[in-house]
């Protein structure tokens, strides 16, 4: 980029697409951020009526209603429900204008050296000779026509829908500046670039509150995915220094466990006897334990493995931790399993609050067997 923006060519992104694809498409060895929508979030242009919501939905989907209120264009609805689809049904939709918004722009000497195939022109209103004369001069053609579908000069449609899908592609680029990726289906009535803007803009501080504060839900009567027998099977730690008593949610990159904080905890009798406050070393302990399930379940025999911690960054305390309090810990894949050797970012909940978190980094190290 050279210049404060790209060029519009014919405003669709066909192009653009196609100089990515030329490009190549490289595998980053890292984890997509996604921002998952769990209750409907609005905005709403009082002066236009233009209106974008949110709402939960298993994948991205996006739905774009215009009305423009004239006879030649009217009310147009496109949808994008799989984000694939996006190269043949979305990309090489073009933008467009009315007639009236040409008339402006002639008037104030404007559109110079323009070209009609950079945009499909509505003809919405009587046109005059006069003003035909003086787009033929502007666009350098000898002659313009108005064809029967009500579009200037020689354009054909990709679809009956076009101005809807152009529509809808501004909404899917405007959206991302928000810079998360959206799990939600939005729906966008009368979008247009101010009202899309505005909406990530709110979307991106919901995105960026929640990502900060945001305290996972779990159902703590439900029978864990592992009890502590099943802990001690794979974690060679022992009381007093087993720190995780549930397990409760796990998959290829990430892993939920949980503790409870009693006043029956032999730290206790020496850390703040008056005031008890659980270390937070040991929590950060009880995380790493609970990270060693995740690496330890990569392989067939964990009973004959040792975890140990080979680097702690970027540590946080927030909230104290005391006897009664109920610890969920959320640890997530920085960057995949490779050697045995993983990087973690882990989290302790607790009363519903952030209490601490940290980068961790472990390695698995086999001591027995064959």
């Amino acid at each position: 980029m050279d210049s404060p923006e790209p060029p519009i060519l014919d405003g669709s992104s066909k192009f653009f697409v196609e100089a990515l694809e030329k490009a190549g498409i490289v595998e980053q060895d890292a984890f997509r951020e996604e921002y998952v929508v769990k209750e409907v979030i609005s905005y709403k242009d009082e002066d236009t009526g233009s209106e974008i919501t949110v709402i939960p939905s298993e994948t991205y989907q996006v739905t774009a209603m215009v009305d423009f209120g004239t006879k030649v264009l009217g009310t147009q609805n496109a949808t994008l429900n799989i984000l694939s689809d996006f190269k043949n049904e979305i990309a090489d939709a073009r933008t467009f204008s009315f007639l009236h918004e040409l008339e402006m722009l002639l008037e104030n000497g404007l559109i110079k050296g323009g070209d009609l195939n950079n945009a499909i022109v509505y003809v919405d209103k009587e046109i005059s000779e006069a003003t035909m004369k003086k787009l033929e001069k502007a666009f350098k053609k000898k002659k313009l026509s108005v064809k029967p579908n009500g579009i200037l000069d020689n354009l054909t449609l990709h679809q009956p829908n076009e101005a809807a899908r152009h529509k809808l592609l501004d909404v899917i680029g405007d959206l991302a500046l928000a810079g998360t990726r959206i799990r939600g289906k939005v729906i966008a009535n009368k979008p247009g670039h101010y009202v899309n803007t505005q909406f990530a803009k709110k979307l991106a501080k919901i995105i960026k509150t929640e990502m900060r504060n945001n305290v996972p839900k779990y159902d703590l009567h439900k029978a864990p995915l592992m009890d502590i027998g099943k802990i001690m099977s794979m974690l060679p730690h022992r009381p007093p220094f087993l720190l995780v008593d549930k397990i409760l949610e796990m998959s290829d990159t990430h892993v939920v466990g949980l503790k409870n904080v009693t006043m029956n905890e032999p730290f206790f009798v020496g850390h703040f006897p008056g005031a008890p406050v659980m270390p937070g070393v040991l929590q950060l302990e009880a995380m790493a334990q609970t990270g060693g399930i995740l690496v330890l379940s990569t392989v067939p025999d964990p009973d004959n493995y040792l975890t140990y911690l080979l680097k702690i960054d970027n540590v946080r305390y927030k909230h104290q931790v005391v006897p009664g309090d109920t610890l969920i810990f959320k640890l997530d894949l920085i960057s995949p399993i490779r050697r045995g050797i993983c990087q973690m970012h882990a989290k302790a909940y607790a009363n519903d609050k952030l209490v601490s978190e940290a980068e961790i980094m472990a390695q698995i190290i086999k001591v027995k067997g064959d």
